[in-house]
């Protein structure tokens, strides 16, 4: 699984090689929703977009102003769904799940821009290849 996700984190690309923790098993429907640890429910996650998502599975979208599912980083494809700032430091949702997840995980969160700020001054953001 760490390989099929480049491992890197499913909703905000983290990367392994840059965080100090490991990157974590996460429940893409979560248990407490009826999910199960079979393997097409698990997936890659850093521990603050794993510790923020919750049992969550929805988030809410305001340019459709209304609930969306939020992203599956195993079925679904993240450039469909996000894409980069121009600077590199924001994820854009581009689609109403993209939007939703952005919101729902707070993936743009004054820590994370922070660092990714930091990576792109250091040539290491954002990813090119994200999955």
């Amino acid at each position: 699984m760490r390989l099929a996700a480049g491992h890197r984190c499913g909703y905000c690309c983290a990367p392994q090689y840059l965080l100090n923790l490991q990157l974590e098993i996460e429940h893409l429907l979560p248990v407490a929703r009826g999910g199960t640890d079979d393997e097409e429910n698990l997936w890659l996650s850093c521990r603050p977009c794993n510790g923020v998502k919750g049992a969550q599975i929805q988030g809410f979208d305001a340019t459709t102003n209304s609930l969306a599912h939020i992203f599956n980083p195993r079925r679904q494809t993240w450039l469909r769904h996000f894409k980069w700032s121009d600077e590199g430091t924001h994820i854009i949702g581009q689609t109403a799940c993209g939007r939703a997840t952005v919101e729902a995980l707070d993936l743009n969160n004054e820590i994370a821009v922070t660092v990714r700020r930091m990576w792109v001054s250091a040539g290491w953001h954002p990813p090119q290849d994200t999955i």
